[in-house]
């Protein structure tokens, strides 16, 4: 049986929520963003966009960018509590479904028989019950279905094939594919590889000799749109992390342990309740010139103890010694002892991104 998937993207969420209790802003750039020095936009309606605003950008630049915008402070709680009607609805629509955060998932529509017909149903049944827009995507896989409900927003619906997802998209920047970030889009720029279609012609020697084996062919598949992973409704989490910004830069460095203490203590918690353990440790490290560091090492045995994960994440960061105070700091656990996987040696990772 053709495998059959769905992605359902709402459409600005969490503007689109407040727009439902402010519908006087209807038609207007409006932002939501945090009211810190150092906030960062979490998503801005399509009229915001025009000017440039986008999620992740300092809220100060969007406010620069465009300063006739409505600036609203997240409501997470609202958010949350319409993604739960959300997802309820494509729940008792469809048998498998893989929540990704809030505002998208993915649907396994093989089997049935007319599955754009189910979705057209689908994404009026969630309009009708909280107002909201969606836009879809479907496809032979998860990777042409994000791609593919990706191109048309807001209220897109669009069906591609494999090969039509590879001739459609294949002037984009290998950017526009899941899994390519920008470090990797540029190394491929620096060996002249600008599109999709570019990627997917090279030869997998060239790719497997710049990236390594596992990478180059990763590569090579995803230019391809090609992707066997499954959709599942349970999705289990390869790491899991805390981190925190800080209000102002932070240069003591007792001040930077005790926080980064603080921090392992509470991702700790949350591992001991789910009786999870890992063997690989990582800090996350942004300095005041948002250059961004991450140092891991991997440990003989799998743990959750704070004490034990503590004190490696402050040995990794007396190595790294950072010359210049600290925007950000956080610490991560990976290599789960559930995972079934040897976890690969990172005594001493580190990526400047």
């Amino acid at each position: 049986m053709t495998r059959c998937v769905a992605h359902l993207d709402m459409d600005a969420f969490y503007v689109s929520v407040e727009l439902m209790r402010r519908p006087e802003l209807r038609g207007k750039p409006v932002v939501v963003a945090g009211s810190g020095p150092r906030a960062v936009v979490t998503t801005a309606s399509y009229e915001a966009r025009k000017y440039g605003v986008f999620s992740a950008i300092p809220a100060a630049r969007a406010r620069r960018l465009c300063p006739e915008a409505t600036f609203l402070v997240p409501d997470f709680e609202a958010y949350r509590a319409t993604s739960r009607r959300v997802m309820e609805r494509v729940r008792a629509q469809v048998e498998t479904v893989e929540v990704m955060g809030l505002d998208e998932a993915y649907l396994d529509l093989t089997g049935l028989m007319s599955p754009r017909a189910a979705m057209r149903r689908l994404i009026s049944e969630i309009r009708a019950d909280t107002g909201l827009t969606a836009s879809v995507g479907i496809g032979p896989n998860r990777l042409v279905a994000k791609v593919a409900s990706d191109a048309e927003k807001p209220q897109g619906f669009v069906v591609l094939t494999r090969e039509q997802a590879c001739e459609r998209f294949a002037e984009a920047q290998p950017r526009l594919l899941p899994g390519i970030g920008p470090k990797t889009a540029e190394r491929l720029e620096a060996l002249g590889i600008a599109t999709i279609g570019r990627l997917a012609a090279t030869p997998p020697e060239v790719l497997t000799e710049r990236f390594g084996a596992r990478m180059g062919l990763y590569l090579l598949a995803r230019a391809h749109f090609e992707d066997d992973s499954p959709v599942s409704s349970e999705r289990i989490a390869v790491s899991e992390s805390r981190e925190t910004t800080f209000p102002t830069d932070v240069a003591d460095r007792a001040e930077q342990v005790a926080v980064l203490r603080r921090l392992t203590a509470q991702l700790c918690e949350g591992l001991a309740k789910n009786e999870r353990r890992g063997r690989t440790i990582a800090i996350k490290v942004r300095l005041d010139d948002f250059t961004t560091v991450t140092r891991a090492r991997t440990i003989p045995l799998a743990t959750n103890d704070p004490a034990v994960v503590g004190d490696v994440a402050c040995a990794l960061l007396d190595e790294y010694a950072p010359k210049r105070p600290l925007r950000l700091l956080g610490v991560r656990m990976a290599a789960f002892e559930e995972d079934g996987a040897p976890a690969e040696d990172a005594s001493q990772m580190t990526l400047a991104l």
